[in-house]
């Protein structure tokens, strides 16, 4: 099985190559992506793929249930790399619909240490405890929850210091909430997007249901 992935990464890199003979010549020279992803390590969530984006062409980034913590070293180099160096200009938070780290997130059940990474998600399923377990339907629930996970996440990066010297500087930089569906294959625009201090602000104070 393993000998097959080579075989695969042969027949990639010649069809490249045959389409366009400067393309490694060309991607080894640098990169300059204009985006920074931050995505579910779902394997059915093929980053650059449902985007249509080249390699070089998205920084990615990708963790359990598509988080975005503060406190978390791998995660705040990417994120200060990708800004300070890179000037990257879109964060794009992408969850997905059944997301199975959000799903454990709801249930009580144990599962060892992913149970720690996942407290952020177990937080805000509780603080939303009543509205969400009017949901009778679990799928539907953590549908629901998956989406409010992307806020809660453009939300802390809105509040993120690296990203605030970045609009305190004039830099341009925007960051935005979606959410992809693994049964179509497409992606739903979740309408958070914030590009400075005061829209972060306006989305906080957003109610996260109709009713409250």
């Amino acid at each position: 099985m393993i000998d097959r992935l080579l075989d695969n990464n042969l027949s990639w890199a010649a069809t490249r190559v045959r389409i366009d003979p400067g393309y490694f010549q060309r991607l080894s020279l640098q990169q300059s992506p204009e985006y920074l992803w931050i995505g579910c390590s779902d394997s059915r969530v093929p980053a650059n793929e449902i985007v249509g984006l080249d390699p070089g062409e998205l920084f990615v980034h990708r963790n359990i249930a598509n988080l975005a913590p503060p406190r978390d070293i791998n995660f705040l180099s990417v994120l200060q790399y990708s800004i300070d160096i890179l000037k990257v200009r879109h964060i794009i938070v992408c969850g997905h619909y059944g997301c199975g780290g959000v799903r454990a997130a709801l249930t009580e059940q144990r599962y060892g240490l992913i149970d720690h990474w996942l407290q952020p998600v177990a937080d805000l399923a509780h603080e939303h405890e009543s509205h969400l377990q009017a949901i009778s339907d679990f799928d539907t629930r953590v549908n629901v929850a998956c989406e409010h996970n992307v806020r809660t996440q453009v939300e802390s990066l809105g509040k993120n210091p690296f990203v605030k010297d970045a609009w305190r500087r004039g830099q341009k930089l925007s960051i935005h909430g979606w959410i992809y569906s693994i049964r179509d294959g497409l992606l739903r625009n979740l309408e958070i997007s914030v590009d400075r201090p005061k829209a972060v602000d306006a989305l906080s104070k957003r109610p996260w249901f109709p009713d409250d």
